[in-house]
């Protein structure tokens, strides 16, 4: 505990140090910016709920089409080291907020290894200096949305992140077998080990509210994405903050759901696409979404075995789901959504974010006639 402090202590100075050589560098981003021509047509307002890798990986697809990016990104992660700094310093987690800044930032390849390096060794073995450099941030503004805000102004990140609240907030299962499980970091090795799934999820916190600009950015919003990511443990979690689905909902703006490839062990066990949307149904008792982007691109069959050594199978929309989800009023995107890195599957990030762009600006050309 006290080695983690001094280490915060140091990350603080460094943090300063390091704010200034990031600034200078980012300085002919902001620059290139504020040049634009002001008759530019202006670009989709884009809101990205979710959290996790999947989210980040999206935003840095987005963030070449449009600089209007608000990411609202989940707090209730309790795992790692963004646990091991919220239980020690009391702050928000740090790992998902800390991904989409970098997503979103317009900084040099080394400094984006700094951030992201991990410490191999040591009481902050597994610690990414990120998390740190956001730890020292909070301490040295006392305040986490500030300490946000200066991250955001450093990175000259495209858009902005913003927790969806500022409260101290725990994820809590109820699972088939009747189990309570506490902790976002718990659930799915709780569902894996006793071999059932999640009947519904809720907050410990249930009156946490999210922030003002959060709801803001909904209401301005031209297209409302959830996804892609974690569906239990990163997008349901955004949804259950009191005032978000309402927001969502008076909307006027599309709302996009986008589908994960392939299941995820622990959470989503053979789920197909409407498994998915269901889920989010059932978590915010409405119908709030009118898209489902989804893959219909089959797998080579040595890959779909490599992952279900690992207990994940390929998310599938048959015509009978299409169907069901024509009558709850969503509209079904299929594409080939997948690009392998490194031998993993992920979303096709740019392809998704042409997708979504398409579906603002005709939605704002409908609204013109």
């Amino acid at each position: 505990m006290t080695s983690i402090f001094m280490v915060i202590g140091i990350a603080g100075w460094i943090a300063l140090l390091l704010s200034i050589y990031i600034y200078k560098k980012a300085k002919d981003e902001r620059l290139k910016s504020i040049t634009i021509e002001e008759h530019e047509k202006l670009e989709p307002k884009i809101v990205v709920i979710g959290g996790g890798t999947g989210q980040s990986v999206f935003l840095r697809g987005l963030k070449k089409r449009t600089r209007n990016i608000t990411a609202i990104v989940t707090v209730a992660d309790d795992g790692g080291g963004s646990g091991a700094l919220r239980e020690d310093l009391g702050m928000l987690p740090p790992g998902d907020i800390r991904n989409c800044l970098l997503a979103l930032a317009n900084i040099e390849p080394t400094m984006r290894e700094v951030m992201q390096y991990r410490f191999t060794d040591g009481a902050l073995k597994g610690q990414s200096f990120g998390n740190l450099f956001l730890a020292a941030m909070n301490g040295l503004y006392g305040n986490f949305e500030v300490a946000l805000y200066k991250m955001s102004q450093i990175f000259a990140i495209t858009g902005k992140v913003l927790p969806v609240t500022l409260n101290d907030i725990n994820l809590i299962a109820e699972l088939k077998n009747g189990k309570i499980v506490k902790g976002e970091s718990r659930i799915p090795k709780e569902v894996k080990d006793d071999k059932t799934s999640i009947e519904r999820l809720y907050l410990d916190e249930q009156d946490a509210v999210p922030l003002d600009e959060v709801i803001n950015s909904i209401e301005n919003a031209d297209i409302i994405i959830m996804g892609p990511g974690s569906l239990y443990t990163s997008i349901i979690p955004n949804l259950l903050v009191k005032g978000v689905v309402d927001a969502i909902e008076k909307s006027k703006a599309p709302k996009v759901y986008i589908c994960n490839i392939m299941t995820q062990p622990g959470e989503t066990d053979d789920h197909n696409v409407l498994d998915h949307v269901n889920a989010i149904v059932k978590h915010t008792n409405k119908n709030i979404i009118d898209y489902v982007i989804s893959n219909n691109e089959v797998l080579p069959k040595e890959m779909i075995d490599r992952y279900q050594k690992d207990g994940a199978k390929q998310v599938i929309l048959d015509d009978k789901q299409r169907k069901i989800l024509k009558a709850m009023g969503a509209t079904t995107i299929e594409e080939n959504l997948i690009e392998i890195k490194n031998n993993y599957i992920r979303h096709d990030a740019g392809h998704i974010s042409d997708i979504v762009i398409n579906l603002a600006l005709r939605h704002d050309n409908d609204k013109d006639k």
